[in-house]
């Protein structure tokens, strides 16, 4: 299994992003997916999370800002986020929970740099 992220890139404070991330490879299922970020310096932290069913869970820093929303058709995750702020400059890692025999799978993606200038 391989999860692909892409959408980062530089924006102004303010500006919006739309990060994605396909999983690919022997999947039936996936269970949960989520995005997590990296800022320099600091430690990987939740961004936002969505259940198989929809269900979703944010940080409350992006709380209001960032939505995060899936295609299970596409085995895809997206992250939609507005009005950035500077302190969002970070890698954003997508992840994926795939059931197991016993527990789950958990696959990462490699990471897209998202930089907001101020």
């Amino acid at each position: 299994v391989q999860l692909q992220a892409c959408g980062g890139g530089l924006v102004q404070a303010g500006g919006s992003l739309r990060l994605s991330c396909a999983a690919s490879g022997s999947i039936f299922s996936i269970n949960a997916m989520g995005w997590y970020r990296q800022a320099p310096g600091k430690q990987r932290e939740l961004v936002a999370s969505i259940s198989s069913g929809g269900s979703t869970n944010y940080a409350d820093s992006v709380k209001g800002r960032f939505t995060i929303s899936r295609d299970n058709a596409k085995n895809t995750v997206y992250l939609q986020m507005n009005s950035l702020k500077p302190e969002d400059t970070a890698v954003y890692y997508c992840n994926a929970l795939i059931p197991a025999p016993i527990g789950e799978y958990v696959y990462w993606g490699q990471g897209t740099l998202v930089t907001v200038s101020s």
